[in-house]
């Protein structure tokens, strides 16, 4: 696949981003490589998906050279039909929102830069492992522009109103230290790639039927009211009981390790 490899072992789906030279630059290859691969993930045996950047950056942003060609064209047409996700999202905003509408989890594995469109598509992810130098930047503002890649919809899930602003309103990189704290990276790690590897080994093994409905749940407890959310959650459960393989793993875990009842 152009602009990204692809490989799904032991129900881990591994999503690289191929172009260091450019520093993972997005242009127009690399979104129909990313979109294709998030389908190709859809439909394998993966439980869970690990996405890296090759080279010096994870992704430094949109390629400016692919910006360029879009002068002269007709921007509403270009921008507003909705083409993706199920009539949402056009193809910029379902870069980084087709890991969120996929029903298993997603790690980004940060370094190096980590800059506007590639910001966007690692708020996508469900879990952020950073390396300690690594920057992040809303950066459309420097050229321009607004986030219109899906930031609108999932900073504001993530940090409060000022940070959201200030990030927007300024383009400035922000150390992971000062990200962790604001809530945009979930933890540092020396090796974030070996980091995010350990977690998705963890979840890989966990029920995939639970995995899926979790992950549901959590999108629906985001969003909900809280009625919503709690017939939700006893709706998930039921399915889940009733499977009789998922009742035959409670059981097992029960005979490993009795629970023990004051």
């Amino acid at each position: 696949m152009a602009r990204v490899s692809l490989e799904v072992t032991d129900h881990i789906a591994r999503l690289r981003l191929t172009r260091p030279d450019k520093r993972n630059a997005v242009d127009q290859e690399m979104i129909d490589a990313v979109l294709a691969a998030a389908a190709e993930i859809a439909a394998s045996d993966a439980r869970v998906v690990v996405i890296s950047g090759e080279g010096p950056d994870f992704c430094a942003g949109i390629d400016l050279m692919s910006l360029s060609g879009l002068v002269g064209s007709d921007p509403e047409a270009l921008i507003l039909p909705r083409t993706h996700g199920d009539g949402t999202t056009n193809q910029w905003q379902e870069f980084a929102l087709a890991w969120r509408r996929l029903e298993i989890p997603v790690i980004a594995a940060l370094h190096g830069n980590v800059f506007g469109a590639g910001l966007q598509l690692a708020l996508g992810a469900d879990i952020r492992i950073a390396a300690p130098e690594t920057r992040l930047a809303v950066m459309e503002m420097k050229w321009g522009i607004v986030p219109d890649m899906g930031g609108m919809v999932l900073l504001p899930r993530l940090v409060r109103a000022d940070v959201f602003r200030r990030l927007t309103y300024t383009a400035d990189p922000v150390p992971a230290a000062q990200a962790e704290r604001w809530g945009l990276v979930t933890e540092i790690a020396e090796d974030p790639l070996d980091t995010a590897m350990e977690l998705a080994r963890g979840m890989a093994l966990k029920g995939p039927n639970a995995i899926r409905a979790a992950k549901r749940l959590i999108e629906v407890a985001e969003n909900a009211p809280e009625r919503e959310v709690l017939l939700a959650e006893s709706r998930e459960q039921a399915a889940l009981i009733g499977r009789p393989e998922q009742m035959e793993v409670v059981a097992a875990q029960f005979a490993k390790r009795p629970p023990k009842f004051a």
